[in-house]
């Protein structure tokens, strides 16, 4: 006999409940029935999934490896149907989406016009903060968000990575010249981040390791702003890949120190709490944005 998904179903229902006459309740079903399933479970697998007694219920080794399996699959089965439900329906209403301004400049904001005409019933609110605390209180749905994540609370999806450039005009490095070494750096006008000290953690390898700190001539707190520093002329940078790359191709920076790359790239993720009414619109601008990246 196969095991199918009301199995799935019964055996973590009873786990999450904890006790046969909860889940009993939750599954619209007698103890007795309920117990029957469980048992018919265990006679498939041909295993113990519980050790019962009067007073309460333990997984087994077998047990626990189970439920691991039976989550994965019952989750890859949720996100399967809602997917084709999603293509079925016509996504609508308001979607707020938060990201840092050099993001949201080059990233979002040039695919704008072709979302809308995808999805012309999605009402698109765009802000742009570097780091956001609290998704709900700020009203946000999605968040872009540059780096490590550290809030486990959020669901997470990765979107693509960038590599980090270490970056000049040719009218500043005409003027102070081209740093040979990563240890040139600190004879030249270096712009970095303020509050991201991880900003001003250069990804190059130098004598003492593969992350060169430095410190900052100039200083602020978006990477657009540090970009348009760099353009006039300012000082050397570092920069990602997405907000500089047309700059780049164009001749207006310059890569330096290309042989002392580490290779670093930044993850950028999309984070979002889960909610079934958003799930809609969230799941085709993820889809959409993923395409564009």
């Amino acid at each position: 006999m196969e095991i199918n998904s009301d199995d799935l179903k019964t055996f973590i229902t009873v786990i999450d409940s904890g006790t046969l006459s909860a889940a009993s309740v939750h599954l619209g079903q007698t103890t007795s029935g309920v117990s029957r399933a469980l048992s018919r479970l265990e006679d498939k697998l041909a295993t113990s999934l519980l050790t019962r007694t009067t007073r309460r219920m333990e997984l087994t080794e077998e047990g626990h490896l189970f439920l691991e399996k039976a989550r994965a699959i019952l989750g890859a089965m949720e996100e399967a149907e809602e997917t084709i439900r999603i293509r079925r329906q016509k996504p609508s209403g308001r979607l707020c989406v938060d990201a840092a301004s050099p993001f949201m400049l080059h990233c979002v904001v040039p695919h704008v016009a072709e979302f809308r005409a995808m999805y012309p019933d999605i009402r698109l609110e765009l802000s742009s903060n570097d780091q956001i605390a609290d998704l709900i209180e700020h009203r946000t749905d999605i968040a872009i968000r540059i780096g490590a994540l550290s809030d486990s609370t959020l669901h997470a999806r990765p979107l693509t990575s960038s590599p980090l450039y270490v970056l000049a005009s040719p009218e500043y490095l005409a003027q102070h010249g081209t740093p040979q070494t990563p240890e040139d750096l600190t004879r030249h006008s270096l712009l970095g981040f303020v509050q991201y000290e991880l900003g001003n953690q250069w990804p190059l390898r130098h004598t003492t390791g593969n992350s060169l700190p430095i410190t900052p001539s100039i200083s602020a707190s978006s990477g657009e702003t540090l970009r348009q520093l760099a353009l006039s002329g300012q000082g050397i940078v570092c920069l990602a890949d997405f907000m500089t790359r047309d700059d780049i191709e164009a001749g207006r920076l310059v890569k330096v120190l290309e042989a002392d790359y580490t290779g670093y790239r930044q993850q950028i993720h999309a984070v979002y709490y889960r909610n079934t009414q958003l799930a809609q619109r969230i799941s085709c601008f993820l889809e959409f944005l993923q395409q564009k990246l």
